[in-house]
C-alpha cells in the first residue's frame, strides 16, 4: 500500500481491552486503519477476531480502551452518534443473513427503506445497481433458499454497499465456499473497494483469500496482535506463531498438572 501517512485514518483502536466476565480476551489492541485500505484480520480459531469486530462495530463495549470511527470514539458514543456512523458502514455476515421471507431484491432494499426517505424508483434503481456489480442482475426475484453459497455471499455484499458506505465490514467471506468460487468473492471485493474507494476490514482464517486482498494483515494469537503488516512481510516473519499459522502446524499441547487436577475438581474452574 503507497505511503499511508498520506491517507486518512478512518479505524484507529488503541488499547483495547476486551472481557467476557473474568476471562480475558482482548488485551492491550492497538490498531489504525487507513482510508483505502483492505486490512484483514487474521488468527486461529478463539484468538479474538470476531470479539475484535464485535467492538469495532460497536455491538460491544470495551473493558478499556478506545475505538475512533471515521473521528469520532465510539466506545463514549451516545445512540445517536452511533445510529450515524452505522448510516456509513456496511456489513457483510459470514452466512449472508439475508431474510428468508424476503426476496433478493428486498433484502438489498431493506436499509434504503429503513434509514432513507427516498422513493419506492429509486430504491428499486440503486438496489439492481448493487446487484448488478455483484453480477446478480437478473436474480433479484429469488428467494434466498433459491441461491448457491456464492450468490448468498454476493447478495450480502450487495445489501452491505448499497448505502454507499465509507467503511466495508466482512467477516469470513470465503467461508464455506470452494476455491474457485472463493476466488470469484475474493476479486468482487477488490472491485467493490476500486469502485466504491471503500475502507475495507475483513475477518478470514482463510490464507489464500487474505494474501489475494489484503494491503495489510494483522495476525492475533491469544487476543493480542503479534503483528501487523504487508503480506511479503507477514510472510517473511519468523515468528513461530505466525508460522504455524501459515503453515497449518499444530501446537503443541501443554499442560500444568495441578491445574489440570484442580479443573476436574471444581477447586480451579
Amino acid at each position: 500500500m503507497s505511503a499511508q501517512i498520506h491517507r486518512r485514518p478512518v479505524i484507529e483502536i488503541e488499547h483495547l481491552d476486551a472481557r467476557y466476565g473474568e476471562r480475558q480476551v482482548l488485551t492491550d489492541i492497538c490498531l489504525t486503519i487507513y482510508e483505502g485500505e483492505i486490512m484483514v484480520i487474521m488468527g486461529g480459531s478463539g484468538s479474538g477476531k470476531t470479539t475484535l469486530l464485535r467492538h469495532t462495530l460497536g455491538l460491544e463495549q470495551p473493558a478499556s480502551g478506545t475505538i475512533r470511527i471515521l473521528g469520532r470514539d465510539i466506545t463514549a458514543a451516545d445512540a445517536k452518534t452511533l445510529y450515524e456512523l452505522r448510516t456509513k458502514m456496511g456489513v457483510a455476515f459470514q452466512a449472508g443473513a439475508l431474510l428468508g421471507s424476503m426476496t433478493v431484491a428486498e433484502n438489498v432494499e431493506l436499509p434504503l427503506r429503513e434509514h432513507t426517505h427516498l422513493n419506492e424508483s429509486t430504491i428499486r434503481i440503486m438496489s439492481r445497481m448493487k446487484l448488478e456489480l455483484v453480477n446478480l442482475g437478473g436474480f433479484e426475484d429469488l428467494m434466498p433458499a433459491e441461491l448457491s453459497g456464492g450468490m448468498l455471499k454476493r447478495a450480502a455484499l450487495a445489501r452491505a454497499v448499497v448505502m454507499d458506505p465509507k467503511l466495508l465490514f466482512v467477516d469470513e467471506p470465503s467461508s464455506g465456499l470452494d476455491p474457485v468460487v472463493a476466488a470469484e468473492i475474493d476479486q468482487l471485493i477488490l472491485r467493490l473497494r476500486n469502485a466504491m474507494k471503500m475502507t475495507i476490514l475483513i475477518v478470514t482464517h482463510d490464507l489464500a483469500s487474505a494474501f489475494m486482498i489484503a494491503d495489510r494483515i494483522a495476525i492475533l494469537d491469544n487476543g493480542r496482535i503479534v503483528m501487523t503488516g504487508g503480506v511479503d512481510a507477514i510472510r517473511a516473519s519468523t515468528d513461530r506463531r505466525i508460522q504455524d499459522l501459515l503453515n497449518r502446524r499444530p501446537r503443541e499441547a501443554t499442560v500444568d498438572a495441578e491445574a489440570y487436577l484442580g479443573r476436574l475438581t471444581g477447586d480451579n474452574p
